[in-house]
């Protein structure tokens, strides 16, 4: 097929319009050159797009496939001019950080948002990935930056404490299992759970370490955050995990929070980065804003 992106714009015109004086307005067009255009597109593709009627216009299903395809093209295309802007603006750096629902959720936006005081020419692509995968994305240079929690650091990169946190069981308090200040992951597998969607980190996690445990999470209802556990499990549809840092104080009344007596509880958050990735002046000054805090108690570069 033969092609341009004023094709593109009138078919997108004429198809939503389902009229061709319309869509020819639209673009700013007349409707003889509209016309003439579309017909080139279906001699081109070798099928109708659109049954012309006698007050309008109706898609094929042919003219159907093809709308879904373009609203795509051309909602790619602006994001690419959005993205471009900056730099036409003067953007002063841009930096890919790679980071897991723990750090997104309860520990990066006050970071950012201090880091953009100092620097607001910079733009910042923020991820959300599993740990293993951002590893794999910094050593690839997908990534400059990842924010991760990993039990074993990899050799190529640079690792710089970030955070610590810890998973924490959430239990109704109507749930026998309230008087308890502390349990084991195994009684999650005897009772519904709240858990994260599919394909996120933790919740794929909690599913690969309950089979391990030789049974299955009972997922009474999935969810897209933390703050929408906390709420079920307040309204007794189960239990839930969550890092501690992710709960609130409106929270406490409602839920009973146990410890989990499992060494994978605990949350070693780290600033991943392969350490040529430091030479970025911007980059540097991202690391020493999200380490700040441990900066102050004498931390270094770890391998």
């Amino acid at each position: 097929m033969h092609y341009d992106l004023t094709d593109l714009r009138v078919f997108l015109s004429v198809a939503e319009e389902l009229n061709l004086s319309r869509g020819a307005a639209r673009c700013h067009l007349s409707p003889s050159s509209v016309s003439l255009r579309l017909k080139a597109m279906e001699e081109s593709l070798g099928s109708p797009l659109f049954l012309r009627r006698a007050r309008g216009v109706t898609l094929t299903r042919a003219g159907a496939v093809m709308l879904e395809h373009v609203r795509r093209c051309l909602a790619q295309l602006e994001q690419m001019h959005a993205d471009l802007l900056p730099f036409s603006q003067g953007l002063a750096g841009h930096i890919t950080l790679f980071a897991n629902n723990n750090a997104i959720s309860s520990h990066l936006p006050p970071d950012l948002a201090r880091f953009f005081v100092l620097h607001p020419g910079v733009r910042i692509q923020l991820e959300e990935r599993p740990s293993q995968d951002i590893v794999s994305a910094v050593v690839a240079g997908r990534a400059d930056l990842g924010v991760v929690a990993v039990e074993q650091a990899h050799p190529d990169l640079l690792y710089l404490p970030y955070r610590e946190d810890e998973l924490v069981l959430l239990v109704p308090t109507s749930s026998r299992l309230a008087r308890r200040k502390q349990a084991s992951f195994k009684v999650c597998l005897d009772e519904p759970f709240v858990g994260l969607q599919s394909g996120m980190a933790l919740h794929t996690f909690l599913v690969n370490h309950a089979a391990q445990l030789g049974g299955q999470l009972d997922v009474r209802v999935q969810v897209s955050g933390y703050r929408a556990i906390a709420q079920l499990v307040a309204t007794g549809a189960g239990l839930g995990i969550v890092p501690r840092s992710a709960l609130e104080a409106t929270d406490l009344p409602r839920v009973a929070v146990l410890r989990l007596v499992e060494p994978w509880a605990l949350r070693h958050l780290q600033v991943c980065l392969r350490e040529q990735t430091l030479h970025n002046p911007f980059v540097a000054e991202l690391v020493t804003t999200l380490t700040a805090s441990h900066a102050s108690q004498g931390a270094g570069f770890s391998r």
